[in-house]
């Protein structure tokens, strides 16, 4: 098996046995190529169940249920999306330009893992990987280590099996932070997919070898005065209470037009929401959000509002579904504003459309920069509006935020369990991150000299009285020509 341990890691080894690998499937075809991840898919996906309760079980984060659906979008719904991506050999070729374009391997892919999803993003980076042809090295969480590396071994066997290269999956079962940078810098290391920390994704980019990570995603929610309220808050709660709020394009904050203020907080409160009093909120904030480290608690990540409310000494009722802040102030003052994996969510009430964008421009600002921001409203010119004066790489409509940004279920987005966040978020791309993104792609230019190039045209760049303004309706005429 293609296991290794924690101590005394040969990271050496482990990357010449991934070269080796590479160099084994850079001779494989589409078609082979093909028949390992379509086994890889069926294996992942027939396991679906089995994961995602040894997740739970071990993590003690969220609800083995919902983490059913996270691995069904990470193999069934992403194996959809790319099984007839071209990744061997041409992709395209434009005989009108006289470019052809051809699809290589990157490379050995070292993959961290997170807590929040330790099945379905090992089984989505898995699956990406080997259908780009590139061996990958998974590193998981610590406090998922068990369930990460069993959906890391099924992957393993049935590709195997359908004949892919020894060593193309291998995982770490545990190191340090020295080793996991070092991994992160090896001359062998083609490219970093880092999901988890702050502090980790930076260390990712800053290896020196090309990483795609992901940022924080402190996602505002936007209920405009032509919206369906009941409607969204049915989408909201089916999207917050997913998994307790694991995902990390869950909703954070709602902020509400004052018109749909008593009717958002009255089917609200229909869904056994509870709202906290000045008191609570001040009681919780500390137990949530730690103000000097400047992230949420790990305690309280994943859990269900009722035991999140009990570790803030605040008594709810037992069938209490979501913990609600009414705030005025965002930012480290009030640290219910910011990122917090946990069914706990921020209200805050805008008088006009102006106070709306200017108060989810803020909570962006504080930790969600370039991931998602999600808007119900039916005008279509306040929804593109308000898009475009978002730093966002996701602008959701209508939609369940945690579901709608993964892709593939409430819209044709890419099926990912890797967001990127753009620049905003320090990241290489706004993408929802697959196959493509694990290829080199090689171009082909054939001779096609342009008329304005032609050396007959030379003289005209070299007359100093004649400016762009000549060039208008294309390159002057010349006896030349």
């Amino acid at each position: 098996m293609s296991a290794t341990v924690s101590r005394g890691l040969d990271i050496d080894a482990i990357m010449n046995k991934a070269a080796q690998a590479a160099t084994t499937f850079k001779e494989f075809d589409q078609e082979h190529t093909n028949r390992v991840v379509k086994a890889v898919y069926e294996a992942g996906f027939n396991h679906r169940i089995e994961l995602a309760k040894h997740a739970h079980k071990e993590t003690r984060l969220g609800i083995w249920q919902d983490k059913v659906i996270k691995n069904v979008i990470a193999t069934r719904f992403v194996y959809r999306d790319i099984k007839d991506l071209k990744t061997v050999g041409v992709i395209s070729e434009d005989d009108k330009n006289g470019i052809i374009e051809i699809a290589q391997p990157i490379g050995p892919i070292f993959a961290i893992t997170p807590v929040t999803n330790p099945t379905s993003t090992v089984l989505f980076k898995i699956l990406i990987s080997l259908k780009s042809r590139n061996p990958i090295i998974i590193r998981p969480h610590g406090a998922a280590r068990k369930c990460s590396i069993e959906a890391a071994r099924i992957c393993y066997e049935a590709a195997l099996e359908a004949g892919a290269p020894e060593h193309c999956i291998q995982w770490v079962k545990s190191s340090t932070n020295d080793e996991t940078l070092e991994l992160m810098r090896h001359k062998k290391t083609a490219m970093i997919l880092a999901t988890g920390s702050v502090a980790l994704v930076r260390a990712a980019y800053s290896s020196g070898n090309p990483a795609i990570g992901v940022g924080p995603g402190n996602v505002p929610v936007f209920i405009g005065k032509s919206a369906d309220v009941p409607f969204a808050v049915e989408q909201i709660f089916n999207s917050k209470t997913f998994d307790n709020g694991t995902v990390c394009a869950s909703e954070q904050a709602l902020v509400v037009r004052k018109c749909h203020v008593d009717r958002m907080i009255a089917e609200l409160k229909k869904r056994k929401a509870y709202f906290l009093t000045k008191e609570e909120i001040a009681l919780l904030g500390p137990v949530a959000f730690n103000t000097t480290t400047r992230t949420m608690r790990p305690e309280v990540i994943g859990q269900p509002a009722t035991v999140i409310a009990k570790m803030a000494g605040i008594d709810v009722p037992p069938d209490t579904t979501l913990l609600i802040a009414e705030l005025e102030e965002i930012g480290l003052q009030s640290p219910l504003s910011l990122e917090i994996l946990a069914p706990i969510l921020a209200f805050y009430v805008a008088e006009d459309i102006d106070q709306a964008i200017d108060l989810c421009r803020k909570i962006n600002h504080n930790g969600g920069l370039g991931h998602t921001i999600s808007i119900f409203s039916n005008n279509e010119e306040r929804i593109e509006y308000f898009a475009t004066v978002m730093n966002a790489g996701r602008i959701l409509v209508n939609t369940p935020a945690s579901q709608g940004a993964l892709g593939g279920t409430y819209n044709v987005l890419q099926p990912s369990l890797t967001l990127g966040c753009g620049t905003g978020g320090k990241n290489i791309t706004t993408d929802n991150v697959s196959a493509k993104h694990l290829l080199n792609i090689q171009r082909i230019a054939k001779r096609k000299v342009s008329d304005c190039i032609r050396p007959a045209m030379i003289k005209h760049y070299l007359d100093e009285t004649i400016d762009a303004s000549a060039f208008e309706t294309g390159c002057p005429e010349d006896d030349e020509a």
